[in-house]
Order: C-alpha cells, then sequence, then structure tokens
C-alpha cells in the first residue's frame, strides 16, 4: 500500500478507486496497512477509499485529544473538496469518527464502526505495557486478536517503538485520557446516520456488550458479529468484513 502514500502539505494519505467517499480512520497503535485489504477490494468495488495518517504524536502535546485529530479530519476533507463521506473507523478512529460527526452531521452519510472506543475500551489490558518489555508487550499485542498469529514481528516491533519512545507514550497517554473524557453516550441517540457496525465475538479490548450498546443507542444502527476475531476485525478476517459491510452498503444505496 506504500505505494500509493501521498504527501501534500500536512496531509500523507492512501487513495484509490471512484466513487462515493470512504474516509477510513485507523487506531491508537495502527498503521494505514491494517486496512490494506478493505482499501484494495472497496476501491476495485465502486468507492474512492482515502486514509489519512492521523497525527497522533506529531501534534503538540496539549493539542493531543479526539477533538484536535477531529479537526484534523475537518481539514483533510476540506483539502479533498469532500463535501460528504462514509467514516469507517476501528478503535480510536471510530472514535474520532463519532466525535466528528456530533459536530459536523451534514458531513457524515454514514458510520462504520468496528472495536471502537467511545464508549468503553481497555486500552492495553490492565496496565500499560512496560518499556523496554519485549515479550509483555509481544504478549499484549497478541492478545488483541482471536489468533496471536496476526500480530506479526512487525507488528509488535511497533507497538514496541511507541512504549520506548518517552514522546510518543506521553501522547499516546493523552489520547487514552482524552478518549475516556470524550464518552459518546449521551450523544449517540443524535446521530441519525445509517450506521454499521462490526464486531469480533472475541474482543477483549471493547468486548462485545460495547457493541451492542452502540447499537442500542444509535438511531439508525445494525450489528454484524464475526466469530473466533478480536478487536481488528478488518485485519483478522477480511473478507468477512468486506463482505458484511459491501451487503450494508448496497442495502441501504449508499
Amino acid at each position: 500500500m506504500t505505494d500509493k502514500l501521498k504527501t501534500e502539505g500536512k496531509f500523507t494519505y492512501a487513495e484509490a478507486g471512484e466513487g462515493p467517499a470512504i474516509i477510513v480512520l485507523h487506531g491508537l497503535m495502527g498503521a494505514l496497512s491494517n486496512f490494506e485489504a478493505t482499501f484494495n477490494y472497496f476501491s476495485n468495488n465502486g468507492y474512492k477509499v482515502l486514509i489519512p495518517e492521523l497525527p497522533l504524536y506529531s501534534l503538540p502535546l496539549l493539542k493531543t485529544n479526539v477533538k484536535n485529530l477531529a479537526l484534523f479530519l475537518k481539514d483533510f476533507l476540506a483539502h479533498k473538496k469532500i463535501d460528504k463521506a462514509i467514516l469507517l473507523g476501528n478503535s480510536l478512529g471510530g472514535h474520532i469518527a463519532l466525535y466528528f460527526t456530533k459536530h459536523y452531521k451534514g458531513k457524515v452519510s454514514a458510520l462504520v464502526l468496528t472495536g471502537s472506543s467511545g464508549l468503553y475500551e481497555k486500552a492495553m489490558g490492565d496496565s500499560f505495557p512496560k518499556r523496554g518489555n519485549y515479550e509483555y508487550i509481544e504478549q499484549k499485542a497478541r492478545a488483541v486478536f482471536y489468533n496471536p498469529e496476526v500480530a506479526t514481528k512487525e507488528i509488535v516491533d511497533g507497538v514496541y517503538a511507541i512504549v520506548n519512545n518517552r514522546n510518543t507514550v506521553l501522547k499516546t497517554l493523552a489520547i487514552a485520557k482524552s478518549a475516556i473524557r470524550h464518552n459518546m453516550a449521551n450523544d449517540l441517540p443524535e446521530m441519525k446516520q445509517p450506521t454499521c457496525i462490526i464486531w469480533g465475538k472475541q474482543d477483549t479490548v471493547t468486548p462485545p456488550e460495547v457493541a451492542i450498546d452502540f447499537q442500542k443507542l444509535l438511531p439508525d444502527a445494525e450489528l454484524f458479529w464475526i466469530d473466533e476475531c478480536g478487536h481488528a476485525a478488518m485485519m483478522e478476517k477480511p473478507e468477512e468484513f468486506n463482505k458484511f459491510l459491501h451487503n450494508w452498503l448496497i442495502s441501504k444505496k449508499i
């Protein structure tokens, strides 16, 4: 997917396809490549797919929060001259999509949430990763998935690098605290956009009851379960994820 990356001013993003815009929002420790299968599938099936690199570690510390990440998304849509888009978010990306929708309802045609924060989440289990302990971080990264083999050495190395850098650790903590502050429970009933919720039945970061609460609180939401799947359904079960989402988009004529 690196061959699709473009940098224009403060924006680095991947883009492919033509049609209604799907903006993909990655998670706190997630890479753009986590969505490679979804990016390729929908860009070849009638959609323009864009994945911006979120400035999780480049904003000033005091501005590293959900609000400013949503403002970054607003600027990105303006830069790309996109008036309205489908927002697809995993984990923190889902939270940013929800916060953005709260403030800019007219710019969102539909929401797609998978393992989204915004109601409740366990960032890395019950304790923050121990700096310098590779085995511990590997264990935590593997626990995100139902099939631990999905956590490749490249993924573990990426998380290890984040938690062993003082700057990125501070910003990770700032975002995590911001996510807790910006609980979306009271705002969800006002979000009338069609919403597709795709959730791993074995998600331990945002457990299944979180998906059920999202469905209850959002006025026009459908929930699809993927078995033997953890927190990142689009990585662990990409074919099922893409099928659920594509059929839903067709049924909603989006």
